[in-house]
């Protein structure tokens, strides 16, 4: 028996990876499955009860416009030519440049194909095109979390790396929440895109990881 544990548990670990890939593409598709059949709108509801009485404020408000571009197209786009730039080893560069491009047109397609409308009746900005999985969290979760596996994998020095590891998992989690605080996604879509962006994520690094 005791061999038979030791075996299933080597196999989880050496597959985990694919085990958290396919968790979270369930996951993801389990909230779509709720968001079409109007399932999840009273858990969206609450996601966004709990910022209104535990963060909304007249101070809050700039705070959270401003954290929410660094989930925008603007910022992403200069910040990844900056690395372009500076970056010696050019392949990271370029691969920190394809899996954004490439996280942007996964979520685009989704955008497409689920036609969820934006929540109208608290917006503090505006934004345009649909709502299912949220761009800024999906894209966030993409690029920041490829750019931690690089701080991880390349940073030697141990306090400069978990530093910047703990501040780009802080704005990740922050980029999301902003754009429930800011009525321009529900929960549900910034969870949602959230997972298809993990479940991404570990399968890029893996197929790029060889190549840098």
């Amino acid at each position: 028996m005791e061999k038979y544990k030791k075996k299933i548990k080597n196999i989880v670990i050496k597959n985990l990876k694919w085990i958290i890939v396919f968790v979270s593409l369930v996951s993801f598709c389990m909230i779509v499955e709720d968001v079409i059949d109007e399932d999840i709108m009273s858990t969206d509801s609450k996601g966004y009860a709990f910022i209104v009485d535990h963060l909304m404020s007249d101070r809050v408000t700039p705070v959270a416009k401003i954290i929410t571009n660094f989930g925008g197209v603007y910022w992403l786009i200069g910040f990844t030519i900056f690395l372009l730039v500076f970056i010696k080893n050019k392949r990271i560069g370029v691969s920190i440049a394809f899996n954004l491009v490439l996280a942007a047109l996964i979520n685009f397609a989704l955008k497409c194909i689920l036609q969820r409308p934006r929540p109208v009746e608290y917006r503090i900005i505006d934004e345009k095109g649909y709502s299912l999985p949220s761009g800024h969290s999906m894209v966030s979760v993409a690029f920041y979390g490829y750019i931690i596996y690089l701080v991880y994998k390349y940073v030697e020095n141990k306090y400069a790396k978990w530093s910047i590891i703990t501040l780009l998992c802080l704005l990740t989690a922050l980029i999301g929440i902003s754009r429930v605080y800011l009525g321009v996604h529900y929960t549900s879509d910034v969870l949602a895109g959230g997972l298809i962006a993990f479940a991404y994520l570990i399968t890029y690094i893996n197929f790029i990881k060889e190549a840098i």
